[in-house]
This record gives C-alpha cells, structure tokens and sequence, in this order.
C-alpha cells in the first residue's frame, strides 16, 4: 500500500459503467481529541452498516495462518520501514510510529500467466503523513482505490470491484500498463472527515469471521474482520460485487472472490447508522374512492438490523431490499399534511454495542417535469409538470438552476403547464417546487 508515482504508461478513467447512485461509503469518524498512542489520528471509522474500525497498531498474530521467515503474521497490517518503524519495538509516537498505518485494507489478486494478466487490486482508509515521516502537525487520512494490471495487449479494458466499476483505454500492453491510484480525502493535517467522502466502504468483512486474537501487550482479546494472512471470501459490497473481475480483448474474462482483509473491531459504542433518502405521497380518486399511499426510503445497516416507521399505528416494519442495507416500506394511509415521519434503525442484533438511531423525513408530494423546452425561434419556455396529490393539488413554481423565479405553473388538476419568454439565454436547467415541499430538477431541451 506505499505510495508511488504513476507509471508513465499510467491511464486516466475514461468512464464509469456504473448506473447506480453513489454508494453511502463511511458514516462517521471519531472527532477527537486525537491523542499521541494513536499518533494524533482519529481513534476510529464508522461505516453505514455501523462497524466501527480503530486505527489498527496492535501486534496481535494470526492464529491460523504463519508469517514470511522473520516476519510475524500480524492481524494487523503493519509495515516496518527501516530507520523509521521497527515492528520489533514498542510503538511510540513520534519515535517509533509507522510512517503508513491502517483503518481497514483489502487486497485482492489476479494472474493468468496464460493469458499475460497479472493483477493486483488494494483498498483502504490509510493514515499517513504529508511527507511521509511520523511528524506532529502532519497527519493525514485518505480512502484508497489502486488498480494495478499487467496486460497482454492494447484495447479496452473493464475492471469491476467491490467499490465501483472502472474503464480503461490501454494504449498498448506491458507492466502496469493498467495503473490506478485514487486517493481521496487528503485534507489539511489534523483533519479526517475528508475519507468519508471517498469510494471505500462499507468496509469488506470476511465470511468466515469476525476472528478474535489475543493482543500480547495487553493481554486483552481483540476482535478483526479479516484475517489480512489469508485469502477468503468477503460480503460487504454496496454493489453486492464482491469480487475482483477484469474483462478484456480476445475474451479475457477472469475474476477472484478471495480478498486478504483487515480491520480491528472497535469497542466504542456508536448509534445505529441510518440516512433518510425519501419520503414521498400519492392520492386520488377512483370512482370516488380516495386511494393513497407514503413511500419511504432509507439507507441502514443491512439485516439482521431492523427498522421501522414509527408515525403510524401499529409501526411498520421496512423491507430490505438486497444486503447491501437499502430499505423501503409503502403504508396505505391518507396524510395530513404538513406531516413528518419518523423511522428508527437497531442494529444491536448484529452489533451489540450499537444503539436504536431514529430520524425524521420530511413528507412530501411528488413532483415529475414531463417536459421543459425552450424555443430558440420565439424565445418562450414551455413547461410541463405534475403532482402525486392529485385530490389537492398543491401550487407549483419554476426557477432556474441558479434558483432565479420563472413563474407559476397554472392549471386546476395535478398536471400544470408554463410558457413564457425567457430571453436571451435560455436556462441550463429547471426546477419546479411544490408548495407541499416535492420538487423536480431537469435538463432544458431547446428546439429551434
């Protein structure tokens, strides 16, 4: 995982196959104070299927796998650097600290000799320092996506990871011809909220884990995610891909599910993560029939967390959509508006230090823009869009994408329209915002 200058034959992304939403990645991180045992890092990350990972130091060793000769097999990914870390001597900050250190690491291989493909696939939520020596005032964290290939020949290239999908136009084959770093969330030193934003996470967790080990300094029982000496398979992919593919030029189709993972269970107590996405109505008539419905969406720690939306009688209970910790629930009932829901997240099954987390969402209509179109001839904006209540439609209003007002949309039933001059630039895009708090936001189409 030591940093490094790309190769010169190093390829930029060209695109991304991915059609999904981004991945909630991290949740939280331990906001200090930062003390010297942990070298001034944070102590800790949570991720959104709530573990919470400590900044990994302890020379605890795997009980099921052998180290290299003189190497112990630490449960730990710890790298000894010469005149800067020996791993033989107590860790000490500033004196003996490793000058890269680790939240969480997965690493996975890949190599065809056959077929010329030798792949090399790494993440993590590393601490370093600026300039890479253990120096007060200089520590920095960053989530890591590197992608490394040896290919036989020129073409295009697809890698799929637990953490995304990555497209490569190879100029021509050879070492590294494939080489990808992405760090992100290097921020100014002393601050870490920078890698909750990065493409890592949740964080990969072995199957057949969690392993507990004995940290000889202490003596104490400590609990990991992985064991980073072996080769297992992994769950934790917010894409469910949970595997190392690559596919290529004359059929090159090869994958991996065996990651080496590591990853110190935290014992902070930290609330159930949970992220209100939506929560939106609908009604109408019938034959005379009032019919509504509320959709609720949210992202939680996937079963056996449980949640639940508490604003009606008796609770309802939300179902996960696929393990990755996407839930939603649909309720028959008409609402009074202004309404707000209310849904609680526990994951204490999975996670016993882990607390009952609830949140509030706002209820609201929703708004579709079925069309918006700006005739360059005559100068006028033509809008059309509708509402999900359509027993009382809500009034409508339409700015442009930098929030100037357009102008009300008018009409009696749920679908209302706008046709206006706008001159002499037309608006990039629109939105049309419900007095019931639903909006829309789409791309202007000009037509001559």
């Amino acid at each position: 995982m030591h940093r490094s200058a790309p190769h010169p034959l190093a390829l930029a992304i060209i695109a991304s196959l991915l059609q999904v939403p981004a991945q909630a990645a991290l949740y939280a991180v331990d906001p200090g104070p930062y003390l010297p045992e942990n070298g001034k890092f944070a102590a800790w990350y949570q991720d959104t299927h709530g573990r919470v990972l400590d900044l990994c130091l302890s020379k605890a060793v795997s009980s099921r796998a052998a180290g290299a000769p003189g190497a112990p097999a630490y449960m730990c990914t710890l790298l000894p650097t010469p005149e800067v870390f020996d791993d033989t001597q107590p860790i000490a900050f500033p004196e003996n600290f490793p000058d890269e250190a680790f939240w969480f690491t997965a690493d996975a291989q890949i190599v065809d000799a056959a077929r010329g493909i030798d792949l090399s696939f790494g993440t993590a939520i590393e601490a370093a320092f600026n300039v890479e020596e253990p120096i007060d005032g200089d520590q920095v964290s960053f989530a890591r996506v590197r992608i490394r290939v040896d290919v036989p020949v020129a073409g295009t290239y697809v890698v799929t990871h637990p953490y995304g999908v990555e497209v490569f136009d190879v100029p021509a084959g050879g070492r590294r011809a494939i080489n990808m770093t992405r760090d992100i969330g290097i921020g100014s030193p002393g601050t870490y909220t920078g890698a909750l934003k990065g493409d890592v996470g949740p964080f990969l967790r072995s199957l057949n884990g969690p392993y507990t080990e004995t940290n000889p300094a202490t003596g104490a029982g400590e609990r990991y995610i992985g064991d980073p000496n072996l080769d297992e398979p992994v769950t934790g992919s917010p894409f469910n891909t949970n595997y190392v593919r690559i596919e290529g030029p004359n059929g090159i189709d090869l994958r991996t599910e065996l990651f080496s993972v590591s990853g110190k269970l935290s014992d902070v107590q930290r609330p159930t993560p949970v992220i209100a996405q939506r929560g939106t109505y609908s009604r109408h008539n019938v034959d005379g029939d009032l019919r509504a419905q509320q959709d609720v969406f949210v992202m939680a720690p996937p079963a056996p967390a449980t949640v639940t939306l508490n604003t009606q009688t008796p609770p309802l209970s939300l179902t996960e959509a696929d393990s990755t910790g996407a839930w939603y629930a649909q309720s028959a009932l008409n609402p009074t508006l202004p309404s707000t829901l209310q849904v609680t997240a526990d994951n204490s099954l999975a996670i016993a230090s882990s607390s009952p987390t609830s949140v509030n969402l706002a209820l609201t209509d929703l708004v579709v823009i079925s069309r918006a179109e700006y005739s360059l001839a005559s100068g006028q904006l033509t809008l059309v869009a509708s509402t999900s209540d359509e027993t009382s439609p809500p009034a409508l209003t339409a700015r442009t994408g930098n929030g100037a007002t357009i102008g009300s949309l008018s009409g009696n039933g749920a679908v209302k329209t706008l046709s206006t001059g706008l001159s002499p630039i037309p608006p990039a895009t629109v939105t049309v915002t419900s007095a019931n708090g639903g909006s829309d936001s789409e791309p202007v189409v000009l037509v001559p």
